[in-house]
């Protein structure tokens, strides 16, 4: 017994011995990382700046009217006087179609007047001395009035039977030759008004509350050394669904050789200036499926917010909501923050 009781303080002074050993090994060569390190960033100091608002993007010249040309009514061609390319007037007879027919009537219609008539003023004179009753001269004036209607309704046939220029404008190509028989669906020909041009284009839809009718524009062509002024006309309706886009026209000012319908164009639009403009780096963006997002830095951690962006140059962006001046966005290491992430500022721009 005596012998146990020596060796049970032995004992425990070794397992003392033992697990202060490893205590040690474990606080000086196996420590534990840390699972929240603090990574150091670079970030920015956002401040006001004044800038013009303006925006680029493409747009396409098209004629201030343009119509093709189809008759009214079916026929055979008897004249056809559409010159490709050729400038043509107003009311200008292009195609006259035959009418023959439609002219006999006319003629048997006009001599029937002219007998309703005389015979309308003979029984005028009559009534006047009771020598004919009054129902008797009013069915004959009914009569000249049914006349004159038949004989505007021929007029109006043989009106449809002539094609003319609806306006001054360019012929184009011709689809038709003397003799053809047309219908009101054959295309004879285009016309177009180039003399005067408007330009159309589209703008993203988040400034569409900024642009109205009236407003200046330029514009540049390929091939032409010159700089061209437009004014807005009118807008449609409604954004375009799919694109998410307001489409414009605008009126040019000085047209000149250079500017043929259908060329692409160039078009930049001045939109305002802003004095107290909320840019940032470009880079700092970090794109969503549905918004746009950066990262300020709070209180030593990564803050996720997001962000309306508006005009765009070179290296920056437009931010119009989601951030204020003085806060602190956060420009490198985005890919590895998270938010609530511990952050660390190791320079401020």
């Amino acid at each position: 017994m005596r012998r146990l009781r020596l060796l049970f303080p032995a004992a425990a002074l070794f397992l003392f011995l033992l697990f202060s050993c490893n205590d040690k090994k474990n606080a000086s060569g196996n420590a534990k990382p840390d699972m929240n390190p603090v990574l150091p960033i670079e970030g920015i100091i956002v401040k006001s700046s004044a800038i013009d608002e303006n925006i680029k993007v493409s747009g396409t010249l098209i004629p201030f009217e343009n119509t093709e040309l189809r008759t009214e009514t079916s026929g055979r061609v008897v004249s056809l006087n559409v010159a490709e390319g050729k400038f043509v007037t107003k009311g200008t007879l292009l195609v006259k179609i035959f009418d023959g027919d439609l002219q006999a009537q006319l003629k048997k219609l006009q001599v029937q007047l002219q007998i309703a008539q005389k015979t309308f003023e003979r029984q005028n004179e009559l009534l006047k001395i009771n020598g004919i009753s009054q129902q008797e001269v009013d069915l004959t004036g009914l009569q000249v009035s049914n006349i004159q209607a038949d004989i505007d309704i021929i007029k109006t046939s043989i009106a449809k039977t002539e094609l003319r220029a609806p306006f001054d404008g360019r012929l184009g190509l011709r689809n038709i030759s003397p003799g053809a028989y047309v219908t009101p669906q054959t295309l004879v020909s285009t016309i177009s008004e180039i003399n005067q041009q408007k330009i159309e284009f589209s703008i993203p839809e988040k400034y569409s509350s900024q642009l109205s009718n009236g407003k200046d524009l330029i514009f540049t062509v390929d091939g032409s050394p010159n700089t061209y002024k437009a004014v807005v006309s009118a807008t449609q309706t409604a954004i375009e669904e799919n694109t998410r886009n307001l489409k414009i026209r605008a009126v040019v000012k000085n047209v000149d050789r250079y500017l043929v319908p259908g060329t692409f164009a160039k078009v930049e639009m001045i939109l305002g200036k802003n004095d107290n403009a909320i840019m940032i780096p470009s880079d700092a963006i970090i794109p969503q499926a549905r918004n746009k997002q950066v990262i300020l830095y709070k209180g030593g951690e990564a803050a996720f917010v997001n962000v309306v962006t508006g005009i765009r140059d070179s290296s920056n962006v437009q931010i119009i909501s989601g951030v204020n001046a003085g806060d602190t966005v956060i420009t490198t290491g985005l890919l590895f923050l998270k938010p609530g992430a511990q952050v660390k500022l190791s320079k401020i721009h």
